[in-house]
């Protein structure tokens, strides 16, 4: 080299190859330099490329690539990918000033060192690869907070506290004064509880985010995102590869362009990822369903696809929608707009005249939405009531899909799916993001039209899963649990109902409950009831079936914008019928078992923050009317107290055990009721009663009620008759027999023996 000219590749070469900064001996000595005209030029090399920004000099004094990492920094560790890797982001790193930050694996810790986790923090010794990622080799893993925790700064003079937004928090933490990093009293704050040696005393945070104000409507639903751990950003790199998609062209494609397939959704709906059609044919009906082709957009192993499939889903909350996937594809390219070209994956779906599944087609297409039409929009149509869109509509379009509904409808009766029609409510905010009301959502027959299309496909698609024999995506609901469902029985047929019980109870049985109970007053009650009895619903590569739609095969094909087991689906069946790129792998096969447990708890994090923040909206909405009556149901019991529902928000409300008029309340779990020992009153699950608000939180969404009287609140017709505590000593529901305080007679005497010739007192159970 040192007969040479040196350039500028030569030092990048090295520093590439060598993956840590790299000091001007270490670059003499692998380019194999040699006399003092090489050692100027090299000098004078590194000084012009230094200035031009081809390299950067790191805090080690080494020169590196810009966008490199030193050889030795600080990790966190953000999530743990599907093949049980440690993937990490360095701290501190500016993707507006330095792009996306590097992929960094993390290599096991040394035998010994505690596992890490998602958040924790390591000091590591980076090296790059070949490819731009980075291996970081642990080389202590640093102090590392014990989790986060949400809340409001409160100065209280000589000390700032945080007062935790979760309900269920039982004390406050202090925040010196060094960890505020700017936050002020009435902050809303993520925090990071540290670690302390000491049992005694309040622990401390570290304020890591200041999110909003308190008093400021727009941080209700962030305090609930940012408690589940929700992500809010996409990263740069997916953003920027959802940036330079398009609209495909027809090739390997049907053309639906010419089939007048129209989407319905709310009209609040801002991104619409199905479309319908239906026609009479000679032995029934032929549907179309089609569904936006995110698989066609979202590859296994890109960016776009590591931040859907961490999200998992989704999250509404009422004032704004966390998305699974960049507004680009969510509201753009994957959004079935009318009169615009977009790719789809559709199913042709052939039903007979009893509505059953006769035959299905699944084929990439790519179609034009005929209208966006809104339920209300079509429901009025079908009454009479048509407008400009609807009107054209009727004769092809709209009555087609009416009387296919019908024809589903019937063969849904017939099999006896669930019918647990509870009242869904919808908060009403207005432009400054305050809640104005509530109301119930209206349900219409088009809501339940789409309903049975949707549910149409799914159980096409989760029948050519089936058939292919391969390990894929389902979504199961498994038979109730059969104690939860003895109890349900026991608590029904209290009101003179009766459940089948000794056999395997089946969706008609319970609909048949449910139908003896609809004209009574606790038609309402015997619903939730059932409800709880039942088993959640969740993904798993197996196939159980959907006991609440009384089906053998079901999965979910028909949203993959917000849920990632329909790209799934998506990907199994473009590899099932050869449709072209983006379709399953054996690799990606391999990991659905992870994946589906990962997604089933996606789904419970989005539903619990999406809860928190209704209830955080209603709270806000109440603390304006303190001391205020309202009309409520209880519609839970337990022995600290009672939730309530009240009729006017659908706010659930807890009316604490204290409380409630001066008497010794008993748990009767059995009969789902708080018994007084002295007065004999009774609060039951599912009575009415009159309720004033006492306190409303809107930082944590929590509401206490107290009753307006003492007239207790039970069900009229109720026939399972109370126990409550007499004072004898087998009577006692806070403990066995032994326990009773007058259980022993003379054997806890003074100076008795027992027959084994103990001491006093001696005596065990």
């Amino acid at each position: 080299m040192s007969n040479s000219l040196i350039n500028s590749d030569d030092i990048l070469a090295v520093l590439a190859a060598s993956g840590t900064p790299q000091s001007k001996r270490e670059i003499v000595k692998q380019l194999n330099i040699s006399g003092s005209r090489a050692r100027t030029q090299l000098k004078e090399l590194l000084r012009d490329m230094l200035e031009d920004g081809t390299i950067t000099k790191a805090s080690s004094g080494g020169y590196a690539i810009p966008g490199s990492l030193p050889s030795v920094g600080t990790v966190e560790v953000t999530e743990i990918d599907t093949d049980g890797d440690l993937i990490g982001r360095p701290l501190n790193w500016d993707e507006e000033t330095q792009g996306p930050a590097p992929r960094v694996e993390i290599r096991p810790a040394k035998k010994g060192h505690p596992a890490l986790a998602p958040g924790d923090r390591v000091l590591a010794r980076f090296k790059r690869l070949k490819d731009g990622t980075y291996d970081a080799n642990v080389m202590r893993r640093l102090d590392v907070p014990q989790g986060k925790v949400t809340g409001v700064v409160r100065n209280l003079g000589s000390l700032f506290v945080l007062e935790p937004a979760d309900k269920k928090a039982k004390r406050d933490f202090d925040i010196p004064r060094t960890e505020l990093n700017g936050a002020k009293d009435g902050d809303v704050v993520v925090a990071e509880i540290q670690p302390t040696k000491r049992s005694m005393g309040k622990k401390k945070v570290r304020v890591t985010e200041v999110i909003g104000k308190e008093n400021d409507p727009k941080t209700i639903s962030l305090i609930s995102l940012h408690e589940m751990g929700l992500r809010t950003e996409f990263s740069h790199a997916a953003l920027a590869e959802a940036e330079q998609m398009g609209i495909p062209d027809l090739k390997g494609r049907e053309d639906l362009r010419r089939i007048p397939l129209v989407t319905i959704d709310g009209a609040d709906a801002r991104d619409f990822d199905d479309a319908v059609f239906a026609e009479k044919t000679e032995n029934g009906y032929h549907l179309i369903v089609a569904i936006a082709d995110v698989a066609h957009y979202v590859r296994p192993g890109s960016a776009l696809d590591d931040e859907a499939q961490h999200r998992g889903n989704s999250t509404y909350f009422p004032d704004r929608v966390i998305p699974m996937l960049p507004e680009k594809l969510s509201n753009d390219l994957c959004s079935l707009r009318p009169k615009e070209n977009r790719a789809c994956m559709a199913v042709h779906l052939y039903i007979d005249n009893h509505g059953r599944l006769q035959n299905y087609k699944f084929v990439r297409g790519l179609m034009k939405s005929a209208a966006r039409l809104t339920y209300e929009q079509v429901q009025a149509a079908r009454e009479g009531i048509t407008d400009d869109t609807t009107g054209p509509l009727m004769k092809d379009v709209i009555e087609p899909l009416y009387e296919a509904y019908e024809t589903l409808w019937k063969s849904r009766e017939k099999r006896g799916a669930l019918d647990l029609d509870l009242p869904e409510r919808q908060i009403i905010i207005n432009d400054q993001n305050e809640m104005t009301g509530v109301k119930l959502r209206e349900r219409l027959d088009s809501h339940k039209l789409i309903e049975e299309f949707m549910v149409l496909a799914n159980v096409a698609a989760a029948t050519a899963l089936e058939k292919d024999g391969e390990k894929a995506m389902y979504r199961c609901h498994e038979k109730p649990d059969a104690m939860k469902l003895d109890d349900a029985r026991q608590f029904i047929e209290a009101f003179g109902l009766s459940m089948p019980k000794g056999q395997v109870m089946r969706p008609a049985q319970i609909n048949e409950v449910l139908k003896q109970a609809e004209s009574t007053p606790y038609s309402h009650i015997i619903s939730e009831v059932i409800l709880r009895s039942q088993t959640q619903a969740r993904y798993e590569t197996g196939n159980k079936g959907h006991f609440g739609l009384a089906l053998q095969r079901y999965t979910h094909f028909t949203s993959p914008i917000r849920r990632y087991s329909d790209l799934e689906v998506h990907r199994c069946l473009i590899e099932i019928f050869n449709l072209g790129a983006g379709g399953m792998t054996d690799k990606r096969r391999l990991q659905l078992d992870d994946i589906a447990e990962h997604i089933s708890g996606t789904e419970r994090k989005s539903m619990e923050a999406e809860r928190n923040a209704v209830d955080r909206f209603t709270s806000a909405y109440l603390s304006q009317h303190i001391g205020a009556e309202f009309e409520g149901r209880i519609r839970g019991v337990t022995r600290f107290g009672l939730f309530i529902e009240l009729d006017e928000t659908g706010a659930d409300g807890f009316l604490p055990m204290r409380a409630l008029p001066n008497d010794r309340y008993d748990h009767h779990e059995d009969q789902h009721a708080l018994i007084g020992r002295k007065s004999k009153r009774v609060y039951r699950l599912g009575a009415r009663i009159s309720v004033k608000l006492a306190e409303a939180n809107a930082m944590s969404g929590s509401t206490i009620l107290h009753p307006v009287d003492d007239r207790g609140a039970d069900i009229p017709g109720f026939k399972m008759q109370a126990t409550p505590y007499d004072g004898r000593k087998n009577n006692n529901p806070h403990g066995g027999k032994y326990k009773n305080k007058g259980h022993g007679g003379k054997r806890r005497q003074k100076g008795y023996r027992n027959k084994r010739g103990g001491k006093p007192g001696g005596f065990k159970r």
